[in-house]
């Protein structure tokens, strides 16, 4: 087996049918098994749909759900193939990108992982999909206009999303919606570090492949359409916000220690306050009525992150 694809799924039945469908029509010369997760969904749809529509895929149903790292750690168990493609279940391809992806990864001795390019459901980029390792600095500065009035600063670690190279490109951190290993280089690391139940345990393991004397490949000519954000967003509104928040938080602690973590969760709550008077000082100023729940809607997320940094909300 070259290629054991391994989703974890969590109320996203209607994603993941678009995505195996995708799977088992575009990647073609490799030999391939998918392995689907179901992390307790909500009903069983997703067993339902394994059962009627792709029988050869292997299906586990946990009892409870255990979090990306954990479920993505026993579909790793469950698997046999020489590379492993950690995918989300609201992704779809175009293209015979695996295929590529595994060559790319297997051309070159000294890479542990590689990503792909992802693009949002209106085929904008996405350029979550690489980043540099986190810092103070670039969490608390990273926005939506920072980073589009400055794409290719090294705070992003993004520059390869706008180089069109066709070579791939060593870079910091892929992300997990796709995320090619090794399956020897997985193992050898240590798998997911289940104790983040989502978000920075890709970081985390872009890290420790790092740290083992791997590298990050990067492959900009293969593209995967990635929705984005469909299993968390169930969850409540904010709760994508603040998972991440506490994912960054512990990540600090474990590589920087207890003292850089606090001075982040101290500027988390200077950068929250500062974003909250400026929302406010510009609501007089809105001249378009459908803004108003924008402005509502960053206003509700920053006074949760606050809280959270201040220590009122676990």
């Amino acid at each position: 087996m070259n290629l054991s694809i391994i989703i974890v799924n969590w109320n996203s039945t209607d994603y993941l049918r678009r995505c195996l469908a995708s799977i088992y029509r575009e990647t073609k010369g490799i030999s391939i098994e998918v392995v689907v997760v179901d992390n307790a969904s909500r009903d069983d749809s997703c067993a339902r749909l394994i059962r009627d529509e792709f029988p050869r895929v292997v299906l586990h149903c946990s009892s409870k759900n255990l979090g990306f790292a954990r479920g993505s750690n026993l579909g790793y168990d469950l698997s046999t193939g020489e590379v492993l493609l950690f995918l989300n279940p609201d992704t779809e391809i175009q293209s015979d990108v695996f295929t590529r992806m595994v060559k790319g990864l297997g051309s070159a001795s000294s890479a542990g992982a590689i990503g792909s390019r992802l693009l949002n459901s209106d085929g904008s980029l996405q350029t979550s999909c690489i980043q540099s390792y986190p810092t103070i600095i670039n969490q608390l500065l990273d926005s939506e206009f920072l980073r589009n009035k400055f794409p290719t600063s090294t705070l992003w670690g993004t520059q390869p999303l706008f180089a069109r190279a066709a070579n791939p490109a060593c870079v910091d951190v892929i992300s997990g919606a796709c995320l090619m290993v090794k399956r020897g280089v997985f193992a050898q690391v240590g798998k997911f570090d289940d104790s983040y139940f989502m978000y920075v345990e890709d970081i985390d393991l872009c890290r420790r492949i790092t740290g083992a004397g791997y590298t990050i490949h990067y492959m900009n000519d293969c593209e995967v359409i990635h929705h984005g954000g469909k299993s968390s967003a169930v969850q409540g509104r904010h709760f994508a916000n603040l998972s991440q928040q506490k994912a960054i938080l512990q990540f600090f602690a474990v590589t920087q220690g207890r003292w850089y973590s606090l001075l982040y969760r101290i500027g988390v709550a200077l950068a929250a306050v500062i974003r909250l008077l400026i929302i406010v000082s510009l609501l007089p100023f809105r001249v378009i009525a459908h803004t108003a729940t924008n402005w509502r809607f960053s206003f509700q997320k920053w006074c949760c992150i606050l809280r959270w940094a201040i220590g009122l909300e676990a």
